[in-house]
């Protein structure tokens, strides 16, 4: 059985190579190519945590994934990370081990940024130069990297309530691309060109009025029930709405509070499998107002998981 460590996993990576193994899991799930049951989720009140088990089968494949990721943003008053978790590599012809990949996290955040990214550059106004950050954790900065690797000509402005935090977010990516402090949301927001809320909030931080026509918008904070981070009247204006997984976000994604008042419909969704497929569903006018609302899903983590494992094997002699 192979057993790699977070750092071990981390040198494996590189963000441009991994893009396009997570625009293919995102068309393989629209096309119902993916085996994806509906996901695991414990909270934990009494420490503010939570735990996903996401799983899945790629069709075709010989191993399927089972990925366990905690959150805990506590952790950091205890000097322990916030999140932590482990991926674990199946034998879909066995039901043997084949690996374990201790990531402590690193591997859904690491695809949870790309997804972010490969959203923008598909929804995004071609000339759009710069990207409004919400948020000061680690999924922040993944969101920055993702979008500086992808999106190379956008520069970064960064809005969190914890001012020392915004600092430090500032002080890690200025080797990676140009992010500054931003002090006010409201007008940051409008004169955002691309918006990227990664917060954990369960109450909206983006009020509909604040975004002007033109703009994209990626979330993907609301992973769990009880998450929102955009006004459902914002879902009501956007000219396009693009989701991971239709029935996923419909359950506790930003869309989920619009659907549940009768604002939108299931139909008025996109998958991002669907908008990749077929890239005339996307952004047609440069007024529009684009919204994508990204829970994650499992397809992603086979994704990385089989990039790890290949990017491993090359390396073995």
């Amino acid at each position: 059985m192979i057993s790699l460590t977070r750092s071990e996993i981390e040198a494996l990576i590189d963000l441009r190579a991994a893009a396009p193994a997570i625009e293919q899991a995102y068309r393989a799930a629209s096309e119902g190519e993916v085996t994806l049951p509906p996901v695991g989720h414990i909270t934990f009140p009494e420490h503010a945590g939570d735990c996903h088990i996401k799983y899945g089968h790629m069709k075709g494949d010989r191993t399927f994934v089972i990925k366990v990721a905690t959150g805990f943003p506590r952790n950091d008053q205890k000097g322990l990370p916030n999140g932590n978790g482990i991926v674990l590599v199946i034998s879909a012809e066995t039901g043997a081990v084949q690996a374990m990949l201790h990531d402590e996290m690193v591997l859904t955040d690491i695809r949870t940024g790309l997804g972010g990214a490969i959203a923008s550059r598909a929804l995004a106004r071609t000339n759009s130069r710069t990207a409004l950050i919400i948020g000061t954790g680690l999924q922040a900065r993944r969101q920055i990297e993702a979008h500086a690797a992808l999106m190379p000509a956008l520069s970064f402005g960064v809005w969190g309530r914890d001012s020392d935090k915004v600092a430090r977010l500032i002080a890690d990516m200025s080797g990676i691309c140009e992010v500054t402090a931003v002090p006010d949301l409201q007008s940051a927001t409008r004169q955002a060109d691309i918006v990227v809320s990664a917060t954990g909030s369960t109450a909206p931080i983006i009020a509909a009025d604040w975004v002007q026509p033109g703009t994209h918008i990626t979330a993907v904070g609301a992973d769990a029930p009880g998450k929102q981070e955009l006004d459902t009247g914002l879902i009501a204006r956007a000219d396009i709405l693009v989701v991971d997984l239709a029935s996923q976000c419909l359950d506790h994604g930003e869309v989920s509070h619009a659907a549940r008042s009768g604002i939108i419909a299931p139909d008025d969704l996109i998958e991002v499998g669907a908008l990749l497929r077929t890239p005339e569903r996307g952004r047609s006018d440069e007024r529009q107002i684009t919204i994508a609302d990204l829970t994650g899903i499992a397809a992603q983590d086979i994704a990385m998981a089989n990039a790890v494992l290949a990017a491993w094997e090359d390396q073995q002699p």
